[in-house]
């Protein structure tokens, strides 16, 4: 078995120049509490968001009745596989656990869902009574409780995996991403409510069809705003993006950035609550004037984040290669989406899945190791950087005679055609160093 190469340098940062010390290498060593054990904050979570998705699902199923539960269920679910797919599909730089995924989903359709529920009705009951006009409680629920309730159960998700999944929260897309999802899982719970109960109205009105008010409600809150409850979240997400971007040593931007973007998201969705009051066209208004606008925006604001990350991970890798860990073609083909689709499948149509797998899997290790050399070029690695590294690197040693071939194939297929006045220096596929690469080999996963 071929032995490991060293690690490189510790990438100083703008604010210190020393490496930074593993735990464990000096002081006592500190006994976590049983409070503070994984399987008891696992199982204290699961209890409550099963608590919580039982007690929902009571709740909804008395509002809207078995029938009109069933068929808002069978309306409400189908976003949400593309809803899921457009997040997931804009994690591909670096895709988060499925876990994490689960669980903002479980807590926007569960726990999210029931704060709400209970908060909002018991504000509204207490302004109807205070005020003795259930009409104008009824207004101002909807316009300023609703967003804030709402807005904050499902920052909530966020903030949980920002303090105990920090190693999975890296930026913006990963906040974007974690608040999508929890507002996803939100809105279908929310819109199983409506659908069934829109279901009720028709039954007892009679009304059937594209007049039905079920199918109004379906055109409103599935085909024209799927993405309402998404978007109002992500800009919190953003701010947490932001945080997980700032250093250590800058706490005060850690807390002002997730708070305007919640403030941020309470106010646009007070605004599209609102936008009934602006006439018989204002729900129209403010989804053509604000709403499409501004999805257009942060969509292309995560897309740009997306290709700065592959940037960095272009910038990043090859003190890696250069220490022997990487190929020399490795840092381009994994910086690049197209190059890492052309591995997988390559790997896939001569070894198998399992091989695309494993492939895939080195991909999103070299991409952490990329963003965590970054972070601590920038002065924002944990004292953990040591460790973490030694993790990552030791998960690609072990994939390297799967992945390597498959991307060494991916970056000549991939690589910008070479000039035809030939630099007066040697130079290695995209890079400038080195000869130029020998023929490629058989594709043999199993060699040594």
């Amino acid at each position: 078995m071929a032995t490991s190469p060293p690690h490189p340098s510790y990438p100083s940062g703008p604010a210190d120049g020393a490496p930074l010390v593993g735990p464990g290498t000096a002081g006592s060593v500190r006994h976590a509490h049983w409070w503070e054990r994984a399987w008891v904050r696992y199982g204290a979570l699961s209890t409550l968001l099963a608590i919580s998705g039982l007690v929902i699902l009571a709740l909804v199923r008395e509002e809207t009745g078995t029938e009109g539960f069933l068929v808002g269920l069978g309306l409400a679910v189908l976003p949400v596989p593309l809803l899921i797919a457009a997040f997931r599909w804009l994690d591909r730089v670096e895709p988060g656990p499925w876990r994490n995924l689960l669980f903002c989903f479980a807590w926007g359709a569960c726990a999210a869902a029931l704060i709400a529920i209970v908060a909002n009705s018991f504000a509204t009951r207490w302004i109807a009574t205070a005020t003795a006009d259930p009409s104008s409680a009824d207004t101002l629920g909807a316009t300023v409780i609703a967003p804030v309730v709402e807005e904050s159960a499902k920052a909530a998700a966020v903030l949980l995996v920002f303090l105990f999944r920090r190693r999975d929260f890296t930026g913006i897309v990963d906040g974007v991403v974690i608040a999508g999802v929890t507002a996803t899982g939100f809105a279908f719970t929310e819109n199983i409510l409506y659908l069934g109960t829109a279901f009720g109205t028709d039954q007892l009105t009679g009304g059937t069809g594209i007049a039905s008010v079920t199918a109004a409600t379906f055109f409103v809150r599935i085909v024209m705003s799927p993405f309402a409850h998404p978007l109002f979240t992500v800009l919190s997400g953003i701010g947490f993006g932001i945080a997980a971007l700032s250093a250590e040593r800058r706490p005060l931007r850690r807390v002002v950035f997730p708070l305007g973007g919640l403030l941020l998201a309470m106010g646009m969705h007070a605004m599209w609550n609102g936008s009934s009051a602006f006439g018989e066209y204002g729900f129209f208004a403010v989804y053509a004037a604000f709403m499409v606008p501004i999805f257009g925006l942060l969509t292309w604001l995560v897309i740009w984040t997306r290709q700065r990350e592959l940037r960095t991970v272009r910038a990043e890798l090859p003190a890696y290669a250069v220490a022997g860990w990487l190929t020399p073609a490795e840092p381009y083909a994994l910086g690049s989406m197209r190059a890492r689709r052309i591995a997988r499948q390559y790997a896939r149509r001569h070894v198998g899945k399992a091989a695309a797998r494993e492939v895939a899997r080195y991909e999103a290790y070299a991409t952490s190791l990329a963003f965590l050399r970054h972070r601590a070029r920038r002065g924002r690695a944990g004292p953990d950087f040591a460790v973490r590294e030694g993790e990552l690197l030791g998960e690609l040693w072990r994939r390297r005679d799967v992945a390597r071939p498959a991307l060494d194939h991916a970056a000549r297929i991939t690589a910008p055609p070479v000039p035809v006045t030939a630099p007066p220096w040697p130079v290695y596929g995209v890079y400038g160093y080195g000869p130029q690469p020998t023929p490629y080999p058989a594709y043999n996963p199993y060699r040594s």
